[in-house]
């Protein structure tokens, strides 16, 4: 199909108002009908070989998404003020109208396959169409790049593929790999993507081969030839402008080439950049900032051009190839590297080059004082960038400076700005995780820490910060598998990982260790609480507080009965705490049951004299299966795992809580040690009591259930 043969029944589904559009001065029209052109001429010969061969792999490449954002996403919901009415009227349901095509072709393709076959649908970017969408494209190579999100989607669909489950993690150059696995074909060691196990429902282990370039056989690549200048003349430079793979040219041919020629460079330096090959990168882009380039000349800019020229804000004398990316990259090389006076060096150079590029150094130079030690003045320059231009990367900015300050409470401030700018970051979610952390918000800091390898699985740093997290919360299980998966992703030796592993076994190893926290003196208002794991003993010390004459806050819903014939003494409210502890006011110089994994939920505004009772797990989880009617020799072991883990949640709470005091009372010294339990409860909640009738009200005789 092309673009000549496009109708108004192509055009109205996807620009219902095209009579308002003024050809002579909006292009719209002509981008679409190029776009939709070469889209349908693939789907038609993708289609066509799928109907007519026979075929084991077939790959469909699609730009017409990707194009059609980048011509109208502009214009899509919601309207930028910047927008004439009149435009985002005409232009507004494109790129949903893009998308319902594409859903159409793919129709298409998935009744053209069996059930034997699999099917993925990827793309390798997302498209920014929220507040971070351009509006004017800066004047250089891969600009319109910028408009791209960092994520994209892999769905995938066949026989051996789970179903409705998400994947994490996946990266462009793990799809090779993941294909070569799936038809059982080894993976070449010199490969940089890994293969997805868990997209299989069964699977086998990968196979390697040290490479595919060394494995005799037609692969369809290439014929190796010497290497020729393939940009050297008219004819191939117009082939490239036809192909579409090179703006038409504005001006001479040759220039047009050594511009080709210098961004075919730049690319490649980019690519060992963002391979942290920093020499390769180096060594290229020293070459292209050294180059002698040519200069404009009067004769370059006059004629039809010359508005064009105009507009770049370029003059006679200046180089025809602009270096400033060049040494953008070179900046940002010497500052991965520590180079801060080499760095002080670019960013200076950069300045001197354009007056106007002092808005986008304020990162550059904020590290370069913050790699010198001059932190608050680092700090300064952000600011100046956030008054000026907030954006979520200089709060991410800030925040960083404030952990290094320990000013945590303003670190997680910033860290949450950075998240209200940017809610996919990864990065600003594992900052904020740490800075969680470090204020002893620890479930926060996990949910942040989870959030952010969600988004990006291979965050060595993530998994970290939720091992430390999950550690602080007592799950010591699940903490030391963050840890290894920390270190195992790591390209270097995680040196702080195996020392947390290694801390981890011993507490595991090592019995939990029951401390009580408390001061022993009477607190105004204060609430005495009652807690423990079920049948842990609980009712026997609300029965002995309140034979001691200490009220009671309970609503006795919940009668006496066989597992406990004097009674529960539960107050029914606290069974909602979760959503609701505005009732707590009513406990104050009272006595509340609340079971141990409730107590998260107390509110800090009140003071708190918990007594926790201990008992034996077994006997607890006996008792609890007895009193269910169920097998009392057949113990569930997880509920075991989950009691443990309760524990030592109770012992971080109590620990990171400055109103909450605790002791801990076992449920044997109670029944056979009653006077040093009853003394030691009196003296910790402070008030007078009558210590002969907490005494006396113990019945040894409900022991029931023993070990």
């Amino acid at each position: 199909m092309f673009p000549h043969e496009i109708t108004e029944a192509h055009i109205l589904p996807f620009i219902p108002k095209t009579k308002e559009i003024d050809q002579e001065k909006d292009e719209g029209l002509q981008s679409f009908a190029k776009i939709m052109a070469e889209n349908v001429s693939v789907h038609c010969a993708a289609t066509n070989l799928m109907r007519t061969t026979e075929w084991d792999f077939m790959a469909v490449y699609f730009d017409l998404i990707d194009h059609f954002c980048h011509a109208f996403m502009k214009f899509h919901p919601p309207k930028q003020n910047v927008i004439p009415q009149n435009l985002f009227d005409i232009y507004k349901d494109a790129v949903k109208s893009a998308y319902r095509f594409q859903d159409m072709m793919l129709e298409r393709t998935i009744e053209l396959i069996d059930d034997d076959t699999t099917i993925i649908v990827m793309s390798d970017h997302g498209f920014e169409s929220g507040h971070k969408r351009i509006l004017k494209m800066p004047k250089y190579p891969a600009a319109p790049a910028l408009e791209h999100r960092q994520f994209g989607i892999f769905v995938a669909a066949g026989p051996n593929i789970k179903r409705n489950e998400k994947v994490f993690g996946l990266g462009l150059i793990d799809i090779a790999p993941i294909i070569l696995h799936m038809f059982n074909l080894p993976i070449g060691k010199d490969m940089d993507g890994k293969v997805a196990l868990d997209i299989f429902e069964k699977y086998t282990k990968p196979e390697y081969i040290e490479s595919w370039e060394t494995v005799e056989g037609d692969f369809g690549q290439h014929e190796n030839t010497e290497e020729t200048d393939q940009l050297s003349d008219q004819e191939t430079m117009q082939q490239l402008i036809d192909l579409g793979y090179i703006e038409k040219l504005d001006e001479k041919i040759e220039i047009a080439i050594l511009k080709t020629k210098c961004d075919l460079k730049h690319n490649l330096a980019r690519v060992y950049l963002g391979k942290k090959d920093y020499e390769s990168a180096k060594e290229i882009l020293l070459e292209l900032i050294n180059d002698d380039y040519p200069v404009y000349q009067e004769s370059d800019i006059e004629g039809k051009n010359k508005e064009n020229i105009k507009q770049q804000g370029i003059k006679v004398g200046d180089s025809m190839i602009d270096i400033i990316p060049y040494f953008m990259d070179l900046l940002s090389i010497s500052l991965a590297e520590n180079e801060f006076d080499l760095s002080e060096n670019y960013l200076n150079e950069l300045r001197t080059r354009d007056k106007k590029f002092q808005i986008n150094t304020y990162f550059a130079e904020s590290k370069i004082l913050l790699g010198k030690g001059k932190i608050s003045q680092a700090l300064t320059v952000l600011n100046m960038a956030k008054d000026n231009k907030p954006n979520s990367e200089v709060w991410y900015q800030i925040g960083k400076i404030y952990m290094q300050l320990s000013s945590f409470e303003a670190a997680k401030d910033a860290f949450k700005k950075a998240l209200d700018f940017e809610i996919d970051k990864a990065k600003f979610h594992q900052a904020l995780a740490v800075a969680l952390l470090r204020l002893g918000e620890n479930e926060d800091a996990a949910e942040h820490a989870l959030t952010s390898i969600e988004l990006v699985k291979y965050f060595p740093e993530a998994h970290y910060t939720l091992g430390e997290a999950l550690e602080k919360l007592g799950d010591l299980k699940n903490a030391k598998i963050a840890f290894e998966t920390a270190s195992s992703i790591k390209p270097k030796t995680h040196h702080r990982a195996e020392k947390a592993i290694e801390n981890i076994d011993e507490k595991i190893s090592k019995p939990l260790e029951l401390k009580d926290k408390t001061s022993f003196k009477y607190r105004k208002n204060q609430i005495v609480i009652v807690s423990g794991l079920p049948r842990s003993g609980t009712s026997l010390m609300m029965q002995m507080l309140n034979k001691g004459c200490l009220e009671i806050l309970t609503d006795d819903n919940r009668k006496a009965d066989d597992s406990n014939p004097k009674g529960y003494f539960e107050y029914n409210p606290v069974m909602a705490i979760h959503k609701d502890n505005s009732w707590l006011k009513l406990a104050q110089n009272k006595s509340v049951k609340v079971v141990a994994p409730l107590l998260k939920f107390l509110s800090p505004k009140y003071r708190y004299k918990v007594i926790f009772m201990n008992r034996n797990l077994t006997e607890i989880v006996k008792s609890q299966q007895k009193m269910l009617g169920k097998d009392t020799d057949a113990l569930p072991l997880r509920l075991f795992e989950s009691y443990k883990k309760q524990l030592s949640l109770v012992e971080t709470w109590k620990n990171k809580e400055p109103g909450v005091e605790l002791i801990y009372i076992d449920y044997k010294d109670a029944l056979n040690n009653t006077k040093a339990v009853v003394d030691k409860v009196i003296s910790f909640i402070d008030v007078s009591m009558d210590a002969k009738q907490m005494r006396q009200c113990v019945d040894k005789t409900l022991y029931r259930n023993k070990v």
